[in-house]
């Protein structure tokens, strides 16, 4: 794997510069807010495992993580459950060209605890406790910013709460987490146990990530169910992850690999997607590009409520920008990801072009040596992108705003309650979640599925 960053166009520069430390502090157990210094654009490496690609070693993650960092990303979402993931990525950050010019503190590293396999689930606190010390060495890190408890629906409410109070201990015993949060599907679980945590500790969570609530086919979490009552119980930043619904929203369907069909979605929602695959397709445009434009784009004011003042990535190279550069007002924050060079290019094109037409953005774009007519043309590609949205949720006309159940009928953890913590011979096997096997590409595709985690 590479371990020197691969040069596009926007990044271009012939001295780089070490980059400035995330401003965060901690004075008498007072942490500087998460809202304030999460970049709004997160890196999410879901794809680096065995259910997205055929072989995750065989890519280069090395010069896709580093590219990344030079395209101004600062924020790398991961977890045990996508397999060898955290691996991946702490070895794309230990290179010395990272090391170097990307000190640790001048970006951030999120994980997750709680969730083993597709049906085994350990919140206890001796397995976190496990599960950090085990993410830190992955990752070659002292501190991870941020931990969520890996998809709440499949466990109790004292279970997640059992597992926040223990994320709570190391954070205030060592500092080896910064922030913490929880993951997951349902909205009102998570609603719900936003408002318990808040109830029985006192502290309301960091972050609250929720995964394919916020895209062309269901926005429920821009909504009273979702962000408003969010943020009403004290939640500091509401990620959206999965703007293409875990692969629903793309022209070619649901990606089927070698482990079947995994989606939830029914045969009349896939068949729904279809036809409006089809009216996209007549007005010149791909389904999943117009949903992933649409998505972050919408997303920035939608999620404002609960979003961030933090490194807006806009392009400016080898400089430490400011969210004051884009207009200073919070914005939502989503999760992309992808797994070769090609596809982050496109998806930073789109998230500049969306940055464009921001407030100040017109001024921004041309420091980055973009066009002085990129403002215009970003509002005036968000009309049309919104035209068709708005078309595509007609098509849907029933399912859109439907939710999947999570977990299925008749889920069962199948975690033994005896396990030891200890793994004496070595790792234990990679842990690959139920996601989607490497899709097919589309030809002439902007933007594919592997642009997205699964959470």
């Amino acid at each position: 794997m590479a371990s020197t960053p691969t040069e596009h166009p926007s990044t271009i520069s012939t001295l780089p510069t070490r980059q400035k430390p995330i401003p965060y502090s901690c004075v008498n157990g007072q942490r500087t807010p998460l809202s304030s210094i999460l970049p709004p654009l997160i890196f999410g490496t879901a794809t680096f495992n065995h259910q997205y690609n055929s072989d995750p070693f065989a890519l280069d993650t090395t010069g896709l993580v580093t590219s990344a960092l030079t395209h101004g990303i600062r924020a790398f979402d991961t977890s045990p459950y996508y397999g060898p993931s955290e691996q991946l990525l702490g070895e794309a950050l230990a290179t010395p060209f990272v090391r170097e010019t990307f000190p640790r503190a001048s970006y951030m590293l999120l994980t997750k605890v709680g969730r083993i396999g597709a049906e085994e689930f350990d919140y206890s606190a001796q397995w976190v406790r496990h599960s950090i010390k085990t993410s830190l060495e992955r990752l070659h890190t002292s501190y991870l910013d941020l931990v969520y408890c890996h998809d709440v629906e499949f466990v109790s409410p004292a279970e997640v709460l059992e597992a926040v109070r223990e994320l709570r201990r190391l954070r205030d015993e060592d500092g080896t987490i910064r922030y913490i949060g929880i993951s997951g599907y349902p909205l009102d679980v998570l609603g719900d146990t936003a408002e318990l945590i808040l109830r029985e500790t006192g502290e309301p969570l960091d972050a609250v990530q929720s995964y394919a609530n916020f895209t062309l086919q269901n926005q429920a979490l821009a909504g009273p169910r979702g962000i408003h009552r969010l943020h009403a119980a004290g939640v500091g930043v509401v990620p959206n992850a999965s703007p293409l619904g875990m692969g629903l929203l793309r022209r070619q369907g649901v990606p089927v690999g070698a482990l079947g069909d995994f989606h939830p979605a029914s045969r009349e929602l896939r068949a729904a997607v279809r036809a409006a695959s089809a009216f996209c397709d007549r007005h010149a445009e791909k389904l999943e590009v117009i949903a992933i434009r649409y998505a972050l784009e919408t997303w920035i004011c939608a999620g404002a409520p609960c979003g961030s003042k933090g490194d807006p990535a806009s392009g400016v190279p080898w400089k430490h920008e400011s969210n004051s550069d884009v207009g200073g007002a919070r914005l939502g924050v989503s999760v992309i990801g992808v797994s070769r060079a090609p596809e982050l290019e496109k998806t930073m094109l789109v998230w500049r072009s969306i940055l464009d037409g921001l407030e100040g953005g017109e001024e921004t774009a041309v420091q980055a040596g973009r066009w002085y007519r990129a403002w215009e043309w970003s509002r005036n590609r968000r009309k049309a992108v919104q035209i068709l949205a708005e078309g595509v949720q007609e098509v849907l006309g029933p399912w859109f705003g439907y939710a999947w159940p999570s977990p299925g009928e008749g889920f069962v953890n199948r975690r033994k309650k005896d396990v030891r913590v200890v793994v004496e011979d070595g790792e234990a096997p990679w842990l690959t979640p139920a996601a989607s096997p490497e899709a097919g590409p589309v030809d002439g595709e902007e933007v594919c599925e592997k642009a997205l985690p699964l959470r």
